[in-house]
């Protein structure tokens, strides 16, 4: 979403970069490539406004003109203005002293409600909560029944006492009589909740395509019957302009206390994420950033900045790493790889834990620097780790235990189950030897083959296998001949046999190599 602002924004810093001193010229224009970057990205005017003039303010002042970089100094700025806008610190729900905990949901048709209640409940099962979401959504067709698909899959319960609009004619908003009573729904939820011992209460409330007194006066008289601790503004990331409207719109109507953004994996130019916030004065608490239930978290300020600039998200990453891989499982497989005994098994199962760590696009967009790469990131296909698990999957036990035992044969039944071919099966194999043999290498203080003077990381004990060594000086002597059978004829000579480099012997047979060898007649002629 923010590839375009994130471009712009290291356009700006280009010109900066290399200067030893900042004219006020050099941040006046930096400053105006700002402003454009952000009005570009769809960010509210006032909140441009007020950015563009805290950073030239603090550009000009004293901690740009003494620091011994300026150019980073500027960069630093930005960024902690970007953290500011964004909200400063991470905002964490706030749970009620005595259960349940009452979380309502509120915004337009469409910014994906339902579908982030089901993220949302999720979330706080896998955060040690008990959650149930309520269908409060009785007018939208299908709402009821979509709640109840989302609940199911994310593993949470659902109280739908009412069956809701089944789409079998009109809503309310054509005139029709209202299909059950939400405020009803909602009260009694609080009751089945402390009845069924669930702590934390998500309620779905309905919205509208555009902003009506209907809408609010609903929203509201569910607030005033639930008295929820947190009440959530689900926005579209997409809305560009408007979200700021309609923000402020349900600040003053629903009063909510906390911002959810949707969608932030789509193209727009993302001016809502950074608008909302500074007009409503409400903190963004959450990001959805894909279709899978999986795909939401905590939002940080400070992480997003990070990620606008191009510096990259480790900690994110690092935290979706510790859910992915079980710490006792990684120590065995390090300790296996390390003696060799790494197997095609255990490879699989690396894979499947890279896999829930999401998609191979968002991890790599989080490492820093990654921008300039975005394209060669983009075509990146996540489906190929699928075939190569279907390549390791179709083979027997003893096979991935023992892949040296896989032959011709062996390889055209495992590319034929895998519905491969030979060729992807002949690659996968050659691979994973060479990547176990470089592993092994490093593990044991090695480098990385073909990669010279890589003898190691410093502390790491052993040598290269196969490294040239520094040879030894020799002293100097009377020199003797390089051809084998004149050497050897000349230690017979003198009665002694010629003295090898290094204590080998000769042809590297050691100390007990023949010395009264005769090489065949027709070598001697040669010779």
């Amino acid at each position: 979403m923010f590839d375009s602002l994130q471009d712009r924004l290291q356009s700006a810093f280009t010109s900066l970069r290399g200067k030893g001193r900042l004219s006020p010229a050099d941040i006046d224009a930096t400053v105006r490539e700002i402003r454009l970057a952000l009005l570009d990205a769809d960010v509210a005017v006032p909140v441009v406004r007020d950015f563009v003039a805290r950073v030239t303010e603090r550009a000009n002042g004293v901690e740009v003109s003494k620091a011994l970089n300026p150019a980073q100094q500027v960069i630093k700025i930005v960024n902690d203005e970007l953290v500011t806008i964004l909200g400063g610190e991470t905002r964490r729900v706030r749970y009620a002293k005595t259960a349940p905990t009452v979380i309502m949901l509120a915004g337009l048709q469409g910014a994906g409600k339902t579908t982030l209640a089901g993220k949302l409940g999720r979330w706080l099962k896998d955060n040690g909560h008990s959650p149930m979401l309520v269908a409060c959504d009785l007018q939208r067709p299908n709402a009821v029944n979509q709640l109840q698909v989302v609940g199911e899959q994310a593993g949470v319960t659902v109280f739908a006492p009412e069956p809701g609009n089944t789409g079998g004619g009109p809503g309310p908003g054509a005139g029709t009589a209202s299909v059950g009573d939400p405020v009803a729904v909602a009260t009694a939820s609080i009751a089945e909740a402390r009845r069924t011992l669930h702590d934390v209460v998500v309620v779905d409330t309905a919205g509208r395509l555009g902003i009506d007194a209907e809408l609010m006066q609903q929203a509201s008289d569910i607030r005033d019957a639930v008295d929820p601790d947190e009440v959530l503004f689900v926005i579209d990331a997409m809305t560009g302009q408007d979200a700021v409207q309609t923000a402020q719109a349900f600040a003053d109507g629903v009063d909510f206390t906390g911002v959810v953004l949707t969608k932030l994996d789509g193209d727009a130019r993302g001016g809502a994420a950074l608008s909302v916030r500074q007009v409503t004065g409400r903190p963004i608490m959450f990001a959805s950033s894909g279709e899978k239930l999986t795909d939401f978290d905590v939002f940080h300020p400070d992480r997003m900045a990070s990620r606008i600039l191009d510096m990259g998200d480790v900690m994110t990453l690092i935290e979706q790493a510790e859910k992915a891989f079980d710490a006792d499982e990684a120590a065995k497989a390090a300790e296996k790889l390390a003696g060799g005994a790494f197997t095609l098994t255990d490879f699989l199962a690396q894979l499947e834990a890279i896999a829930k760590m999401g998609s191979m696009t968002k991890m790599l967009g989080m490492l820093p620097g990654m921008g300039q790469f975005k394209d060669q990131i983009a075509a990146l296909d996540d489906s190929e780790l699928d075939k190569v698990k279907a390549i390791i999957l179709s083979m027997t036990p003893q096979e991935r235990e023992n892949p040296k035992i896989i032959d011709g044969s062996r390889r055209a039944r495992i590319a034929k189950g895998s519905g491969r071919q030979v060729s992807d099966v002949n690659q996968l194999v050659t691979r994973f030897f060479e990547a176990s043999k470089m592993m092994q290498q490093m593990a044991k203080g090695g480098g990385v083959p073909g990669m010279p003077g890589m003898q190691g990381l410093p502390g790491m004990p052993g040598k290269r296998a196969g490294a040239r060594q520094k040879p030894q000086q020799k002293k100097k002597g009377k020199r003797t001949s390089g051809n084998p059978a004149k050497r050897a004829a000349e230690a017979k000579g003198k009665g002694t046999a010629a003295a090898p480099a290094d204590g080998a012997g000769a042809f590297g047979f050691g100390q007990d190599a023949p010395t009264d060898f005769e090489l065949p007649k027709e070598l001697r002629d040669l010779l």
